[in-house]
Order: C-alpha cells, then structure tokens, then sequence
C-alpha cells in the first residue's frame, strides 16, 4: 500500500463509508424490487461493494454501513418512493465527489470510480419509472388547488363566520365538495387525451392528494376555540405541506427548490390574505354578527 497523508485517508475513511452503506442500501431494494429495477439495483450494490473495497486498501480498515442511514433511505423508499430515496442519497454522494479532486493524483483508481458512478446515475434515470411519478402532475393539481382555494375560503370563513367550529363545518363541506369536483374533471381531462396513464387512477391521486390537504388545513378549527389562533395553524401547515412537497419534486425532477417554494408560497398567501380582506369587507358591510 502507498503512503498517503493523515488528511487524503481521513478523506478516504468518508468515501469508504458511503460506498459500503450504499452497497447495504442498494442491496435492501434489490431484495424489495423485482425485475429490471432490482437486477439494477443488485448490479449497482456489487459495484458499490467494489468501491469501498478499493478505499480499504488504502485506509487499511475495514467499516461497517451507516445503519441508520440505512433505515432511513429503505423507509423513505417505501414511504415516499424508491425514486426520492435513492435520487436523495445520490445527490449525498454527488457532494462527496467534489472532494475526488482532492485525492486523484494519489489514488488512480479515482477516475474509473467517478465515471462509474456517472453510469449509476444515467442508468437509474434511465430505468426507473414509479406510477407515483407518472400521476405526479395529477398530484400537483391536486395539491395547488387546495392550497390555493381552501387556504382563501378558510381566512375569509375565519373573519366572516367568527367561529371556529362554524369555519371548520364549512371548510370542509367546501373542501370535499371541491376534491370531489377535481377528481370528475381530472378524471374527464384524462380521458379526453391519449397516453399511459388511465384517467380513474389520476382522478384517484388527485382526490386523495386534495382530501389529504382538506385535512391537514381545517383541523387547526377542530382543535381550536379562537378562529384567528386556528388560521395561524393552518397557514404554518398550509408552509410545511409547500415545504415538503417542493422538496420532494426537487429532489425526483431535478428542479429548483428555491424558486419553486417561493412561487407557490406567494402564491397561497396571496389568495388567503385577499380571501381575509373579503371576508373582513363582507361582515363589516353586510353586518352579520354569529
């Protein structure tokens, strides 16, 4: 083995352990996935196992995976996708490849190991297809609208009714009207074009999506006696649900979290704010007192 500096195998020892916890992951859904995506997967863990195998012969240990990191990417993987799971690790070890440069005039193998996880990444791209992902724009229409809608009919309930339970009663009657409403025209939509996706199974996603968000927004009025501490609640569920989601397509599509959170978090809050100020115009002129 060559000498090498106390800083190139501290280096060394993160590359290994990511090799060797990704091997663990990638053999974990090899075993869950059948077909083309598990015969990937298995292929891309032998790969893997190769790697760290090639940092321990410059390390001189032996390192065991990150199980927790372990657990975390198969939970996500049955959670969220085995597409978000494995994109969010890549992404990890992409981070880690910035320091390749660091080594590569000590190491030579660097060169076939970076360009083998190029192919990791083309092939995964390449393979993959999730029928979460192919019903994603159905999702998102779900997911839009009720932020929008119910988020603006929620603050205008909540100055106009003046009562909690009141504005929960009537978000939800308008919520599963409105789920109900979007699954029928996604369901029509579908059917009108041509393509793979089958128009019930994209009604399906884009209601449960919407009812989910229904959910999430009008349970603050549940709990709460104040209709104002409830609509606080719901705009901070109303940011995390924005939160997660543009994180999650950031992640599976490769687009720009930034932009995107902030494009539909003005959006939400700027249809609620005007929905208040109605609310607040219409029982200040119409006099209705609850």
């Amino acid at each position: 083995m060559m000498s090498i500096t106390e800083e190139t195998r501290s280096i060394l020892l993160g590359f290994q352990r990511t090799e060797i916890t990704e091997y663990a992951v990638y053999s974990a859904l090899a075993r869950r996935v059948k077909g083309p995506n598990g015969e990937l997967f298995l292929r891309i863990a032998e790969d893997e196992k190769r790697h760290a195998s090639i940092w321990e012969r410059y390390t001189g240990v032996s390192l065991p995976p990150d199980r927790w990191k372990v657990v975390l990417f198969v939970l996500l993987a049955l959670v969220l996708g085995i597409t978000f799971a494995i994109k969010l690790m890549e992404k990890g070890e992409k981070r880690a490849e910035k320091n390749y440069g660091a080594v590569k005039e000590a190491i030579p193998e660097v060169a076939v190991i970076l360009r083998e996880e190029t192919e990791h990444e083309a092939a995964l791209a390449d393979l993959i297809d999730e029928e979460r992902l192919r019903y994603m724009s159905s999702m998102i229409l779900g997911l839009n609208d009720a932020l929008v809608e119910l988020t603006g009919a929620l603050a205008g309930f909540t100055f106009a009714l003046g009562s909690g339970k009141l504005v929960a009663m009537a978000g939800s009657i308008t919520g599963i009207a409105a789920a109900l409403s979007m699954s029928a025209s996604e369901y029509l939509s579908q059917k009108s074009e041509e393509g793979d996706r089958k128009p019930l199974k994209a009604a399906v996603y884009t209601g449960l999506i919407y009812l989910g968000t229904v959910v999430v927004l009008v349970f603050p009025y549940i709990i709460f006696d104040s209709p104002f501490a409830a609509l606080s609640l719901t705009l901070l569920n109303g940011v995390g649900i924005i939160l997660f989601f543009t994180f999650f397509m950031s992640v599976v599509r490769d687009v720009p979290f930034r932009k995107n959170f902030l494009e539909m978090l003005s959006i939400s809050l700027g249809v609620a704010g005007i929905s208040f100020l109605i609310g607040y115009l219409a029982r200040l002129f119409l006099g209705v007192e609850l």
